[in-house]
């Protein structure tokens, strides 16, 4: 007899995770001379300050690792871009990557009179209708940007950001938001400031023309998504008043191909005020010293009033709305349904709605859809922005079902909600699971400047004591206000979007301009850069691994134990690690997917589930090329209870033929989808180019022999999978001699281990002549990467490589993206590496990529090719990128369970201590002249395997041939079924 949810009520989490409610309160503080307010227990300790210019300064200390993330987010995105310039907000934030009057130019005196002549020529520009005269206008703007750019220094800021030791640089627009991102070492903090402080105080808006390339070819990237424009269709549907659907954040064609700085400038003057911004950091600091500065460094800015957007509420949807999508990728859907404002009692609800229906485990949708292979896979959750927020179900259809039919299933999922029919324990375990998430993330700086990023977003931050007792909130809700509730929403006033495989037609093809390659002058620096760079900082002192003192490695039986001991909480991370995979067993990745589905004389699969949720533990199994492993995880409270679990699962799992039946069907379903995708397909070119028709990306089974698998031979599998090798490992709270004698109670080991079975070796294919691999496929851009095999991997190049890397073609400073994208308006994304393998059997792979409007193809290819032939030599790059590569290593940190991965990423590659060490003592002595070395050697003139993946109704067939011999492979011979 099966064991009934009920009599699993045991298995729910106990202690102050179900039962604990805190009080969070708003307190005001007062030191170094500073006043803040701050909540009560909030476990990031965040303090908020606002200066006397009205700029909110959030900070965070956590200073477990020399490291700070700082956002400057603006509460401006594409809600409040001009009806008549949508996309304007997304322009502007590329814009603010191009310096000031001080840096980004060599003399600005000069190069003014050329912007504004550029400006004003783009006021004309964008006001003409005739073709002819736009054409003429177009080539005064390439002429004038030509000669701007002999003032203009491209990627300065980025320069700055690299002496300053940043490694991730970036910036995003919304709805809502612009955020400017960063994650700098804390001995830095003084010069960064500095940096940041110009950056906003007067911004100039150059290399326009090629910037605004990148920012259509980005365009062209969502034309290629069909996930992005089912979203985009969807949002138009819930919100036909509001921005929300109105105005997307990328813009119209018709808006990007008719810029107007005259309207960015008075956008920026509008939004980008203190009493509209917010500078947020959270890591390594000292409250009252950062203060401070910040406040000195931003002094000069200036308040203004300014309305931000505020439109009339949206009138309720009273209809079923349907919307049809085309595109190239598989079938997909969604039901959305429009939700409340932020902080509200409608949205706790909808979000704990989310979790009731989906979860990944005890779910609504998880148990009777997933779970019961109804679908392909289905999930639902709340998306929350500020004024109102979408509750989304989605759904991909298994093969032979309608996209109606899968939406019916979804319905039905929501009508059982209604009914009450739900288990009440949900309600408490999902709040046990949401406390141990956030147990989790904010010990993440990241994790917590994003949340409270997102609460000065949606509401300056005064609400940030809802957002820390939302979870508790959620506790107190019962079962009949949920059933109740859903009552009153989830009626006939849904969007129904239905993506279907087939011609978007709708799709507008643009003619590419004329853009003359404008100078990037890499070998220049400003003055302002100069000082920055030469200021000096106290070093951070590198801190390596100690795999003597840092791990401990024990015994469990016959199992090696891999221990490092959690001295923060109270949660336990463990796993077998078995040294096999699917290159030992191709049954064994569809063995660990059955196996989900799977009950034993004890419990349902369905009851397995619904237990790990109560518990608020997770337990996965992951099959990898070469080694498979069952991780463990949550509170060391419920250890016992998770592993037992587990064990019960793998030892006694019976067999389900109709379970296996559905499964076959499911995966049959997946690789049709596959061959649908784009990147899927892009991958395989490259695995086909690296080791011909026998290849990692096509070695797994074939239809037929999916078709015919036994649940004799995959129980089998799992079964036994115990009794071969492998090793255990254990970041939690428990001694080691505790956690083995635990460990050894439950898990049962042989006498020995089984061997499993030679791994399936792969053969390097020489590259002795240019190839062409292509694949047609129905999309707008063209993406092309180039791959070259390049040898054993030498652990003595490690630091050669990195260093190559970064000054190469890995970030937005490097030469590669500084020429494709910076100078020639050829790209959005670009990228070239020397990529290192994981393994010391594997080798070393070149891989270079561009992704590209299709008639821009041939002019990215030849620039990619220049590059990969003759490297451009630059004294102060190539200082900057030493100095960063240096700079990573200094003020990187491996903690807790990190350091058991590192070990064992070591060993693999033949390492016996920190391979880091090595790296850092190697990378000292380099020159120029060793990477200029390494290039000549490693990938001037060499033959390459061009992977091209594009439409032939958009390229030039006859192109690819001077490329080299093209081989247009098919789906079959690029999937291998």
């Amino acid at each position: 007899m099966k064991l009934k949810l009920f009599t699993l009520a045991c298995f729910l989490i106990t202690g102050s995770f179900a039962q604990a409610q805190t009080s969070y309160q708003w307190k005001t503080g007062t030191s170094g001379g500073y006043t803040f307010k701050y909540v009560t227990n909030d476990p990031t300790k965040t303090r908020f300050y606002t200066l006397k210019n009205g700029l909110t300064v959030i900070l965070s200390q956590n200073n477990k690792e020399p490291n700070i993330v700082y956002k400057m987010a603006v509460r401006a995105g594409s809600n409040t871009d001009p009806r008549t310039n949508t996309g304007l907000a997304h322009y502007l934030e590329h814009l603010l990557f191009k310096g000031t009057d001080k840096f980004g130019t060599l003399n600005y005196a000069k190069e003014k009179p050329l912007l504004d002549k550029i400006e004003a020529l783009y006021e004309t520009y964008n006001k003409t209708t005739d073709p002819a005269k736009r054409k003429e206008i177009y080539k005064e703007i390439d002429k004038t940007s030509g000669e701007a750019s002999n003032y203009s220094i491209a990627n300065e800021y980025d320069k700055m950001m690299k002496a300053i030791g940043s490694d991730q640089t970036n910036a995003h627009t919304s709805v809502e938001e612009t955020v400017y991102e960063e994650n700098l070492p804390s001995n830095a903090i003084d010069k960064f400031l500095a940096v940041q402080a110009e950056r906003f105080r007067a911004p100039v808006f150059r290399i326009f023309h090629t910037e605004l390339e990148a920012v259509y070819e980005e365009k062209n990237i969502g034309m290629d998504n069909d996930q992005r424009k089912m979203y985009e269709k969807m949002l138009y549907a819930l919100f036909p008043t509001h921005n929300y659907g109105q105005q997307t954040t990328i813009g119209t064609i018709e808006h990007l191909k008719n810029p107007s700085l005259v309207e960015i400038r008075k956008y920026y003057n509008k939004y980008y005020v203190p009493n509209n911004m917010a500078l947020i950091m959270s890591g390594d600091i000292n409250y009252d010293d950062l203060i401070k500065k910040i406040d000195k460094d931003f002094a000069y800015m200036v308040p203004k009033p300014f309305a931000l957007y505020n439109p009339a509420p949206e009138k309720p949807l009273t209809t079923i709305q349907k919307v049809d999508i085309n595109g190239p990728s598989a079938e997909s859907l969604y039901v959305a349904y429009r939700g409340f404002a932020q902080n509200t009692q409608q949205s706790l609800l909808l979000d704990l709605i989310g979790s009731i229906l989906s979860n990944g485990k005890a779910g609504l949708l998880d148990i009777n859809l997933n779970k019961q292979q109804k679908v392909l896979r289905a999930g639902a959750g709340y998306n929350q922005m500020k004024d109102y927020g979408m509750f989304i179900l989605s759904a991909s259809p298994k093969a032979g079902q309608s996209l109606e039919d899968a939406q019916k299933l979804l319905l039905e999922q929501i009508d059982l909600l209604k009914k009450g029919e739900f288990d009440e324990s949900l309600i408490k375990a999902t709040v046990a699971n949401t406390k141990l998430g956030e147990l989790q993330a904010y010990d993440n700086n990241d994790a917590r400047a994003e949340a409270t990023m997102n609460a000065f977003i949606q509401n300056r931050g005064t609400e940030w004591d809802k957002t820390l007792s939302s979870t508790d909130a959620m506790g107190k809700v019962t079962k009949k206000e949920i059933v109740d509730f859903a009552n009153k929403f989830f009626i006939n006033n849904y969007v129904s979007v239905l993506k279907h495989k087939g011609e978007d037609k709708s799709i507008i093809k643009v003619e590419k301009p004329s853009i003359t390659a404008v100078k990037t002058n890499v070998n220049e620096v400003s003055p302002f850069t100069k000082e920055v760079i030469a200021s000096p900082v106290k070093p951070i002192t590198p801190k390596f691994l100690d795999y003597t003192k840092d791990l401990t490695l024990g015994k469990a039986g016959i199992a090696d134990v891999i221990y490092v001991q959690n001295t923060e909480n109270s949660i336990f991370r463990m796993s077998y690690r078995f040294d096999m995979g699917s290159y030992n067993s191709k049954l064994l990745p569809y063995a660990a997917q059955y196996l989900t589905f799977l009950s034993t004389d004890k419990y349902s699969a369905e009851d397995i589930s619904k237990a790990f949720y109560n518990i608020a533990c997770n337990y996965n199994v992951n099959v990898g090329t070469d080694v498979t492993t069952v991780s463990i995880s949550g509170l060391q409270e419920n250890f016992d209870k998770a592993v037992a679990l587990v064990e019960d699962v793998l030892a006694n799992c019976k067999p389900n033929e109709k379970a296996l039946e559905d499964l076959k069907g499911r995966l049959l379903k997946s690789r049709d989808n596959a061959k649908l995708n784009k990147s899927s397909i892009l991958g395989g070119l490259m695995s086909y180019a690296q080791f011909g028709a026998d290849n990692p990306f096509n070695y797994g089974l074939s239809n037929d022999e999916i078709k015919n698998m036994k649940s004799s031979d995959l129980i089998y599998i799992l079964h036994s999978l115990t009794s071969y090798k492998h090793t255990i490992t254990y970041f939690g709270p428990k001694a080691l001699p505790a956690f083995t004698a635990d460990i050894t109670k439950v898990h049962t080991l042989p006498a020995s281990f089984t061997a499993a079975e030679p791994m399936k070796k792969f053969t390097y294919t020489a590259t002795n002549a240019n190839k062409v691999y292509f694949a047609d496929y129905d999309m707008v851009q063209a993406e092309i990467r180039w791959v070259r095999n390049g040898g054993l991997y030498d652990p003595a190049n490690a630091a050669k490589i990195s260093l190559f890397n970064n000054y190469f073609g890995g970030g937005m400073g490097s030469v590669v993206f500084q020429t494709i994208r910076e100078s020639k308006a050829l790209a959005y994304s670009t990228f070239a590496v020397y990529s290192s393998p994981n393994s010391k059997e594997k080798e070393n792979t070149i891989v270079a990529y561009v992704g590209t409007q299709a008639d821009k193809m041939n002019e990215a290819v030849a620039g990619m090719n220049e590059l990969l032939t003759t490297l451009p030599e630059s004294d102060k790059s190539y200082d900057l990128s030493k100095n960063n590569a240096l700079n990573g290593l200094e003020t990187a940190r491996i903690t807790k369970d990190g350091i058991i991965y590192a070990y064992l990423a070591d060993k693999k590659l033949g390492f016996d201590h920190d391979s880091r060490i090595d790296e850092y003592a190697n990378l000292k002595p380099l020159t120029f002249a060793d990477i200029k070395s390494f290039h000549q050697s490693n990938l001037a003139g060499k033959p390459y395997d061009y992977c091209i993946v594009a439409s032939e109704k958009k390229i030039n067939m006859a192109d690819l041939e001077k490329f080299g011999p093209v081989t247009k492979l098919s789906l079959e011979q690029i999937f291998g079924y």
